[in-house]
Formats: structure tokens, C-alpha cells, sequence
């Protein structure tokens, strides 16, 4: 991310003298705080391509350097704007640009994303340098990764007086390389995933359901999902891409507080919660057990489930909790304005059950959620000899969730790819992890932009600004020297307390 020009003369003879002698093509150096790899196997190759489709590489990185100069005037603006009193502006920004709040918790898998993707991103930039060099028929002296401290980078070396030589214009087109490459690789990025699905159709469907790719065991919904499993609906909500299920899980957990906040008071003396409700036959209800009062909380024995009959009107009714199966219940007609998928209207009466049914609410807890899944169980698994009661037609089933929503929403990996075939359990991530890939290259590939456009020391705004300034005749050198040192001083003070504010506010 660095063009090195002085760092040439400092070691050039001495690495011309060890290929000499030894015919290696690479270098290292290191110190307590700064370790380098040099590699010079890509001098020639790249040299004749540059040279080769010179007059097009020219035009090329002229567009490049519109967008240099460009970017380093609007990264200065965001810059300023980091100080925004709006104490979100920060974090939004940094989120749209790394792809992740700077409070988001980052996974072992989230870093290898990032460190390939950083790998990947480096090497297009110092890339457009070198290109952008042999165009002008100068060629690099050697690629270098290093290590300051403890961040990573890469830089390529040029002979300094060769690229001092030049007309402000053509050093220009050199500096301003390696940011218009990065910008170009985040457009493929994005029209990639945005190809994505049309490129994967031939061997999975994507948008139509949620495919369960894995399912951790301390997940609630362990035992209940496997992989290869696919999720149809919340609460009889189809889902089809994993941000519609966080959506969704938001939406239906907001409506269960509200609707287990609003209560009903009939006759003076009993409370019915308004909210999700079924209509289910009497004669089922008389199949059921009387639940138990025990410390002001409806128990039921075994795996069965309170209910309570909600009344029409201030008639006197059985108050009684009933314990039944809520595998059945599920079944049965929905009730109730606790359901998103119910309208709504003026004269909305609770009691639409027909006659030989009745009303029932399963009990909930203060901020607990009662949410159906329909879910179709991998089709490599035998769903008759699964204990739940399926749709062998389709081996299609429902189970009711009980707790936290919003938590376990978060809790499973979920994917919108669909495998048209039975494949295993990488072939079911892969569109996952081209995604990922996709996705993480495009935000530190745009991170590297903004990164080298901004005006301080080191980095390639430094020399983008040195090169832009050349061009305005009517200043001295002396004017042009000092305005530099003003401008390279202010941006890195301003770069480093907007680093600070970003920590502060994790």
C-alpha cells in the first residue's frame, strides 16, 4: 500500500550485489520493529506487459488518476465529518465501510475472511503501481511484504530519481494506481453478488427457502434442526433469505411484547393476556389434563403445554389451565390478534371459533415469545422414523419455539442457497463462502481506498498530494514544500483523533 523511493537507494546495491552471487531472487530484512520479504521474480514479467499495452494502460490509469484525486478530496471530507456531533455518525461509517459495527464481535472464521481478503486486496494494489510504472518505462526494483510493529502490508520499489524525473501528470497516473485498482476490484466484487444466485442456479435454488447449515450445540434449536434442514415459515410466515428470518424474528418478538403487555379484565376478577390463540375442539380439550397452580405459574406434566380458554363475554367459564400437546395444537386453527399474519379491523372480535370449539392461549411469561417453525427435514433422513409427526408426503413438520426470539434467531447459520441435489456439508456452504468472500474482499478492498486516499504520512495520499500540488506553477517550491508539511501534518493529527473517538465509542 506504500510506493518506496527512498527505500531503493538504501538497499539497492546491496540487493543487486546478493543476486548476483547467489541468483536468489528475494530479500529479507528485520529489526525489533520492522521485518520485510523481498521478491524480485515479478520485475520482468510485469515490466513487458506494461510496456506492451502501454498506450492502453495510459488511457487506463489516466481515468485512474481522476478517481485518485477525487477520492483523497472526499476521504478529506469524511474525514471532518468523523467530528459529526451525531455521536452514531462514526459507527455508521465504519460499519458501511468495514462491513461490521467496530463493537461487532469477530469470529476465527471472520478473521480468515479478512486475512485472505487482505492478501488478495494488497496484491491488486501494488499490482496497478507496477503496471501503471512499466507503462511509463519504469521498472520496479522489487515487491516487498512487511511487518511494522504489528501491522502487515506491501509496497513495491521504484528508483526514486527515475519517478522524480517524471512530469507531475505521468507520477500521478503511478501513485494514483493502486487505489483506482482497489476501486475497480470492489465493483467486480459487487457485480458478482449480484450475479451470484444466476451463476449458482444450475445447482441451487436461491430465494426460495432457508437452508440450516449448521447448528451449534448450544443453540435452543439444537435437536430440533439439523443441517441440510429447510426452515419454510415463522408463525406461517414464508422466510426466504437469512436477513428476512432476523427481520421477521424482530417483528414477531415486538409483536409478543406488545400483545403479552395489553391485558383483558373480565367479570373483576381474572386477567386474559390478548395474543396467539387457537380454536380447538371440546372434545380434544376434554381429552386434556388440569394443569397445576405452582407459585403463581400454570405447570403441566411431560412435555405438554398449559392452555387457557378465554371467554366471549363476562359468562362464567372454566378458569382452569389445560395441559395438551402442543404438536397437536399447532395444527389447528389460529386465533387470536397476537398473529402478524391476522388483519386487523375495527370490529375485531376474539371469538371466531365455530361451534364445538373453543378459544385457548397457550400460557407465556413476561417477554417470552411463542413462535411456530415449519421446517422440511433433510430429505437424506427417513422421516417416519423420526419421533415428530410429519407430512410423509413432503416430510414437512412444525414445532412450536418457547424463550427468547431474538436470541435464537442469531443462533443458527442459516443460507438462502438451497442445494438442488443431495450434496454434502461443504457443498451446502459454498455459496455461503463465496458470499463471504465476495462481501469481505469488496469492504477491505474499499478500506484500502480510503485508507490510501487519506492525506497522511506514508501512505499513498502523501504522494498523490506532493505530486498535485506540482501542478500549481504559481507557488513557489519553497510555498509548495511548506503547504505539503501543513496539509500531511493536519491530516494525520485529524486521522489519529478520529482512530481515538472510533475506540471510545466501542
Amino acid at each position: 500500500m506504500e510506493i518506496s523511493g527512498r527505500r531503493v537507494r538504501r538497499f539497492r546495491m546491496r540487493f543487486r550485489r546478493d543476486h548476483q552471487l547467489t541468483g536468489v531472487n528475494t530479500e529479507n530484512e528485520s529489526s525489533c520493529c520492522y521485518c520485510d520479504l523481498k521478491i524480485s521474480n515479478f520485475n520482468e514479467p510485469i515490466f513487458r506487459i506494461g510496456r506492451r499495452f502501454s498506450g492502453v494502460m495510459k488511457i487506463w490509469f489516466s481515468i485512474g488518476l481522476g478517481f485518485g484525486v477525487a477520492s483523497l478530496l472526499l476521504v478529506t471530507i469524511f474525514l471532518l465529518l468523523q467530528f459529526h456531533p451525531n455521536p452514531l455518525f462514526s459507527n455508521r461509517l465504519t460499519a458501511a465501510v468495514f462491513g461490521f459495527s467496530p463493537s461487532t464481535r469477530v469470529s476465527l472464521s471472520g478473521i480468515a475472511y479478512v486475512f485472505v481478503s487482505t492478501v488478495i486486496t494488497v496484491a491488486v494494489h501494488e499490482l496497478g503501481h507496477a503496471l501503471a510504472a512499466a507503462s511509463e518505462g519504469i521498472q520496479m526494483e522489487y515487491i516487498a511484504v512487511f511487518i511494522a510493529a504489528i501491522f502487515p502490508g506491501g509496497l513495491v520499489a521504484f528508483d526514486d530519481d527515475l519517478l522524480q524525473s517524471l512530469p507531475s501528470f505521468n507520477a500521478l497516473r503511478i501513485y494514483c494506481a493502486g487505489i483506482w485498482h482497489n476501486a475497480v476490484l470492489c465493483a467486480l466484487c459487487a457485480f458478482a453478488l449480484f450475479l451470484l444466485p444466476l451463476m449458482m442456479s444450475p445447482l441451487y435454488k436461491h430465494g426460495e427457502s432457508l437452508t440450516v447449515v449448521d447448528v451449534p450445540s448450544m443453540s435452543p434449536l439444537f435437536g430440533y434442526l439439523s443441517p441440510g434442514d429447510v426452515i419454510v415459515s415463522l408463525d406461517g410466515i414464508q422466510v426466504h433469505k437469512p436477513s428476512e428470518w432476523l427481520e421477521l424474528a424482530a417483528i414477531l418478538d415486538k409483536q409478543d411484547s406488545k400483545t403479552s403487555n395489553a391485558s383483558l379484565y373480565l367479570g373483576g376478577s381474572k386477567r386474559f393476556h390478548q395474543g396467539k390463540g387457537y380454536c380447538v375442539p371440546i372434545s380434544l380439550i376434554e381429552e386434556g389434563f388440569k394443569g397445576k397452580m405452582v407459585e403463581n405459574q400454570y405447570v403441566c406434566t411431560g412435555d405438554l403445554t398449559p392452555f387457557l380458554p378465554v371467554p366471549c363475554s363476562n359468562a362464567a367459564l372454566n378458569q382452569d389451565s389445560i395441559c395438551l400437546d402442543a404438536k397437536d395444537i399447532v395444527k389447528l386453527k389460529k386465533c387470536g390478534d397476537g398473529w402478524v399474519t391476522t388483519s386487523d379491523t375495527d370490529n375485531k372480535s376474539d371469538c371466531v371459533c365455530s361451534q364445538g370449539e373453543s378459544y385457548l392461549q397457550p400460557v407465556q411469561s413476561p417477554g417470552v415469545s411463542w413462535t411456530e417453525i415449519t421446517y422440511k427435514k433433510n430429505s437424506s433422513q427417513n422421516c417416519s422414523r423420526l419421533d415428530l409427526d410429519f407430512n410423509t408426503s413432503n416430510c414437512l413438520g412444525t414445532f412450536v419455539f418457547v424463550g427468547d426470539l431474538i436470541a435464537m434467531s442469531h443462533s443458527v447459520h442459516l443460507t438462502a442457497y438451497q442445494p438442488r441435489w443431495l450434496f454434502n456439508i461443504f457443498s451446502r456452504s459454498f455459496p455461503e463462502i463465496l458470499e463471504k468472500s465476495l462481501t469481505c474482499t469488496f469492504h477491505v478492498s474499499l478500506a484500502l481506498v480510503l485508507l490510501n486516499s487519506l492525506p497522511v504520512f506514508y501512505l499513498d495520499g502523501e504522494s498523490i498530494l506532493e505530486s498535485s500540488l506540482q501542478s500549481f506553477t504559481w507557488l513557489s517550491p519553497r510555498k509548495k514544500k511548506k503547504a505539503l508539511q501543513v496539509c500531511l501534518v493536519g491530516g494525520s493529527l485529524l486521522s489519529l483523533l478520529a482512530l481515538i473517538r472510533i475506540f471510545i465509542r466501542i
